[in-house]
């Protein structure tokens, strides 16, 4: 009777690490599955983009001077004196949007715009473009602006040896 009682409390041990190993791999495959609200979230993409995307008047785009300024209509600081800017304004007759980078720029900091027509699903990369030399603004090119709320735009930028990219909200 005794060695029953020692066979029966061995199941019981071995069943304990049987349901802890269980629980423990569970627990692991939820904290690495995204949550449900994640899950639940449309996931944003970019579409593949290089420069030419939106240069020479590829997708609507127009080319700006690196020079021109227009309203700020959002910003982001990027730090060491650097502002990314949304701004807007009249070019060749039309109302469009446009990325800036300005202030204590160095030589290949970079600004680019998206672009996107489903309320940022999914958007344009317009750009990257990169600084040319110290102390100078880069722009990205113009798009027309729209009265359709799906239909938005933001500023976005990374400083040179640094790598953080951050973006204005949507607009």
């Amino acid at each position: 009777m005794k060695s029953m009682s020692i066979w029966t409390r061995a199941k019981f041990l071995m069943g304990l690490v049987v349901l802890t190993v269980m629980l423990a791999v569970a627990s692991f495959a939820t904290l690495s599955a995204p949550s449900a609200h994640a899950a639940s979230t449309p996931k944003a993409h970019a579409i593949p983009h290089t420069a030419s995307d939106c240069e020479g008047g590829a997708n609507g785009f127009v080319d700006i001077s690196d020079s021109l300024s227009g309203t700020v209509q959002r910003s982001v600081d990027m730090g060491a004196g650097v502002t990314v800017t949304l701004e807007s304004g009249q070019v060749k007759g039309a109302q469009r949007g446009w990325a800036k980078i300005s202030g204590q720029t160095l030589q290949n900091d970079q600004v680019w715009m998206d672009w996107t027509t489903d309320g940022g699903s999914t958007w344009l990369q317009c750009g990257p473009f990169y600084v040319d030399h110290d102390g100078y603004s880069k722009t990205s090119a113009a798009k027309n602006t729209s009265s359709d709320p799906n239909y938005q735009f933001r500023a976005c930028g990374s400083l040179a040896g640094v790598g953080d990219v951050k973006c204005t909200s949507w607009w």
